[in-house]
Order: structure tokens, then sequence, then C-alpha cells
């Protein structure tokens, strides 16, 4: 297929009929054997049927007749992404982290708009990067848009839909609370990223998203790791995407990608890959290694000794778990739960069973993350699973004059965007101490080359998105991953997580080992 003064595509075809029948002004120019070429005038349309007609490597118009507004140039992978995007009216964008997926979206939709393809574009993201992710990239990309962000109070949200607003932001636990409204706010274009959180249909925002959803409807799907647990989370994707390529019930599919070992532990087929690539398309994926020339990363483990405190009760809960769980069956919840426990004894402190938090003398991990922190060519992120360890953490760096700020689901929306401006554009803060649900996804902060984790967190999904905070464009410095490891039961996690082995069942099979004296 080939490109003519911009306008035209030329097409190689044995079946010239199929195309002059269907595409109005179509013509056969040249004939050699049986093979035709036919010309056809280069429109969105046009594109879209040759699509349908089974022709590969169609191209969309955009490439050719876009300005590509906004601060930014385009890389190539960006180009084709954006093409990709605007030739399919469902479809998956599963590009890597940090490689401007972004971007690529708000260019599509913008041409879309600017073609009047579509007249409105709903964005549905996570809570942490409405304003400092999506809004930040549409003032920087698409900056003659108009963009709202539907939060706050139903009354508020409501009023941000009914507005002359061509990007409206809004987090997924807010769909439902204006779905009427959203329905009959004219938006062609339902963007939603970090799209994992769609993989239960089960629940009530997947249900809501499913309700807004027409056949004409526009949808586009993204997320770095589309199945990062289990093959088992492709299902609520591929069923909002594409209904008619997986069973009707979840437990069919599960049954079709996974197997039961024990009564609580199930694991991939062999052929799981292929059925979830198989499912999960129309879909695109650009890697960093294929697109951007990244500095490298690299990932340590530091081991240090637990203090005569931490161990005392560490053993001791270990001891009282064993004596609970003797001769009885424990499931995958109740393991993670008691796991926690030690886990949290790692990290320095610990919920009691009154609510009340015990702290305990942390003082080796908390040195050794001070050195880490000093080593550090730039800037650090710090990574606590637990609230009250980040508490811990801040009040430490505070006595040694580093100056920090901490993220997690306490911060306010506002606030997370004025710390994360503040640490990639000021001096200070040097240190980001951030609970990983909180910003994991979307957020930009290549201010930092080194992410030091101070406990571990058991979403492998979590694990890299986090990292990918400071390796994604923009950054020019190498990049280090830094695991504190005070216990063994972290040690597992982290080699579990560094090797993308983290699942369903690993949990259960960690505090088996537990019983037998691993952890």
């Amino acid at each position: 297929m080939e490109v003519v003064q911009g306008r035209a595509l030329l097409v190689n075809t044995k079946s010239p009929a199929k195309i002059t029948q269907v595409i109005q002004k179509s013509k056969v120019v040249a004939q050699a054997g049986d093979i035709s070429q036919v010309l056809v005038h280069w429109s969105l349309g046009n594109s879209h049927i040759l699509k349908n007609l089974g022709f590969k490597k169609v191209l969309s118009p955009i490439l050719q007749q876009y300005d590509w507004p906004g601060i930014y140039k385009p890389f190539n992978h960006q180009r084709d992404t954006a093409s990709f995007l605007t030739l399919n009216r469902k479809c998956f964008c599963f590009n890597e982290q940090g490689t401007g997926k972004t971007n690529s979206v708000i260019w599509a939709a913008d041409y879309l708009l600017k073609t009047e393809v579509i007249r409105r574009v709903l964005i549905i993201c996570p809570l942490s990067i409405m304003d400092c992710a999506w809004r930040s990239d549409l003032f920087k990309t698409a900056m003659h848009r108009r963009v709202g962000i539907a939060h706050g109070s139903r009354e508020k949200r409501i009023e941000v839909i009914k507005s002359r607003a061509e990007f409206v932001i809004i987090n997924y636990d807010g769909i439902e609370v204006v779905q009427d409204e959203i329905a009959k706010g004219r938006f062609d274009l339902i963007v939603c990223d970090e799209a994992t959180a769609l993989k239960n249909p089960k629940t009530r925002r997947w249900k809501a998203l499913n309700g807004l959803i027409r056949p004409d409807t526009w949808l586009w799907l993204l997320t770095g790791t589309p199945a990062a647990q289990s093959p088992e989370d492709a299902y609520g994707l591929a069923k909002i995407v594409n209904p008619a390529s997986v069973p009707s019930y979840g437990g069919a599919w599960k049954d079709k990608v996974m197997y039961k070992v024990t009564q609580f532990k199930w694991v991939p087929k062999p052929e799981s890959q292929a059925l979830v690539h198989q499912v999960l398309q129309p879909a695109i994926r650009y890697s960093k290694e294929e697109c951007l020339d990244l500095p490298e990363m690299l990932y340590s483990t530091r081991e240090v000794e637990m203090t005569s405190q931490q161990k005392k009760y560490y053993d001791t809960l270990r001891r009282e778990m064993l004596i609970q769980a003797a001769g009885e069956e424990v499931s995958a919840v109740n393991a993670a739960v008691q796991m926690g426990k030690l886990l949290q004894i790692s990290a320095g402190s610990c919920y009691a069973d009154t609510g009340e938090v015990i702290e305990f003398d942390a003082s080796s991990k908390l040195s050794e993350l001070l050195n880490v922190i000093q080593e550090a060519s730039h800037k650090t992120l710090v990574f606590c699973s637990y609230q009250h360890s980040i508490a811990l953490v801040q009040n430490f760096l505070n006595k040694h004059k580093i100056s920090c700020e901490t993220i997690h689901g306490g911060v306010t929306a506002n606030k997370r965007t004025d710390i994360f401006n503040r640490f990639q554009k000021q001096a200070d803060p040097q240190v980001l101490i951030i609970q990983p649900q909180a910003a994991a996804h979307g957020v930009t902060l290549t201010a930092a080359n080194t992410v030091c984790w101070f406990s571990p967190t058991t979403s492998a999904e979590s694990y890299l998105q986090a990292n990918a905070r400071v390796h994604r464009a923009g950054q020019r410095n190498p990049c280090l991953v830094v695991h504190l490891c005070s216990s063994p039961v972290e040690k597992k996690l982290y080699q579990a997580l560094e090797d993308r082995t983290l699942a369903q069942g690993n949990l259960l099979d960690m505090f088996r080992n537990f019983l037998g004296g691993g952890l």
C-alpha cells in the first residue's frame, strides 16, 4: 500500500471489485497480470473500509494530514500508536510504562475531534493521575482543547460533565456516581487508563462502564501490564472490548487458561499466554527497548539485620501462627493477612488487634536507607507499603535534615500534584516517601534515578509500575532499584517480584514454606 501525494492510497489487489464497489470514486489505474492497482481517496473512513476488507498494513491519514500540536515532537512509535488507535474503534494499547502512550492517545483523540468523527472524550483513570498526568499532558499536547476534571461532589462532577469541555477526566469509582449524566454527555470516545482496574466483570465499576458502551462508542483500554498477576485477569478486559472472544462466564475462562493444583492453588496452563494474546485484540504494544534509548536500570538487594526487638517479635509471631495453623487448611487470604503482620514488623511497626500502632526498633534498616539516599546521584523515591511505616521513615529523615514529602491514600489529589511538580522542578524535596498504590501509575518522577523499597508490595503490577516512575521518557541517568531486606519473608517477596513470578498461589506457597521453617 503506497501513499500518493499525501492524499490517496494505491492498493495492490487481485480483487479490485471488492474495493470499487464499496468505496466511492475509487478506480483501477493499472494492471499487471492478475494484480490490479486501485487508487483510493485517503480518508479515515476509507482506511477503515480497507481494514475491514482484510487489507493489512492500512495507514491512517493522521500520519500525513495532522499537524501534531503541542510542545513535544512525536517519536515514530507514538505516531504508529496514534495511527493504530484511529483505525480501531475498540482496541487495546499495551505500550510499556514510560513510552509516552498518554500523548499518543491525546493526538489520536484530537485528530478524531478535528475531523469531526467524535464530539467528546471521556478519560477514566486512577485518582492519582487525573491532574498531574492527564490534565498536565493535555495542556502540553492539546492546549487548544477545553479540559475538565469531574471530581469532588456529585454536583461538581455533573457540572463538569455538562460543561463545554471536550476532554472530561474522571476516576473509576466516580463513574457510578454520575452514570446517567455521562450517558447523556455525548461522549463518543472513552479512554480507560490503567485498565487493569476492569479485570473483574463482577465489580460495580466494570458494570457501570459497560452500561455506557454503545455499538458505535470508541473504546481504548490502556495498560502496560494486562495480565501481570494471572491470565485470569484478561477476562474482564476482553469481555468489555470484544465480548464474543471469551466465554459468557468467568469460571469457564479460568478453566480454559488455568488448572487447579490444590484446593486453593491454580497455575497457568502452557497455552494460556497464547489464549490471552488471542482475546486481547486488536492491540498494539511497544516496549521501551523497541522505541526509546533509555538508560540501563539495575536492581540491588541489601540485606539488613533485624534489631533484637524486631527479631524477638518476628519469631514470637511466627510460632503463634504455626500453632494457629496446625491441623487446619489455610486459605490464600488468611496467609496474606498473617504474612502481612510479619512484613509490618520487618518495616518497623505493626497494627495491634485493638487498631493501635506498635512501633519497633528498626534502626538498622533506617540507617541503610540513609546510606542509599546519600549515595544516590540524584533524588530518591522510597516506597513503603504501610502508612505507619511512612511516618516512621519521614520522622527519621527529618531528624537527619533530609527534605522529604509523603504520598499515601490520605493525601488529596491537589496536594499530590503540587508535591510531584515541586519534586520534578525544584531542589526540594529530595526524597518522596510513597505508598505504592498511591502513585504507581502514570506519574513521571524522572528527577529521581534511585528507587528504594523500604518494604515490599504484594502486587507485581504495583511493583513494576512504581519502578517505572523513574525509568521513562525524560530520564537522562542510569537508574537503580534497591530492595532493603531484613527478613526471610521480604527476601522471598522481592525475589518473586524481581522475577515477575508473583501470582495468586505464591503467597500461599510462601506461607506453607513458613510453616516448614522457611520464613
